[in-house]
């Protein structure tokens, strides 16, 4: 099996989403907000299993750069600071395909965690 590789990445900052095209033609928007809690950076995801840093305060973050790493990957640099996840295409595919389910994630944790987000949807 071929891994996917992106044919299009485009940022549309005004709507805070990120669109990427696969060669297969697969088509995949992400919000700015979903990228950012599920960055796949150590600094997110924590340095082993059950170490995840519970993202807050997200909502209104956006991507003011989008630098190319080799033939890979990508490092979006969001307005809050944080620029330390790379993006892989396989990533991207991965969280693509499981978007729905890890965004009820994202929601269910947080509510465990007695937060709630300030704006409505994604």
């Amino acid at each position: 099996m071929t891994r996917p590789i992106p044919t299009e990445i485009n940022l549309h900052q005004k709507s805070r989403q990120l669109v990427v095209v696969f060669d297969d033609g697969t088509r995949y928007e992400f919000s700015c907000e979903f990228l950012r809690v599920y960055s796949p950076s150590a600094e997110v995801r924590g340095h082993g299993v059950g170490n995840a840093v519970l993202q807050l305060g997200k909502e209104n973050v956006n991507i003011t750069a989008i630098e190319p790493v080799g033939n890979y990957a990508v490092k979006l640099v969001f307005d809050d600071g944080h620029d330390s996840g790379l993006y892989s295409w396989e990533y991207l595919y991965k969280i693509g395909v499981d978007q729905t389910s890890l965004w009820q994630a994202y929601l269910n944790t947080l509510e465990q965690a007695g937060h709630t987000r300030q704006t409505a949807g994604y």
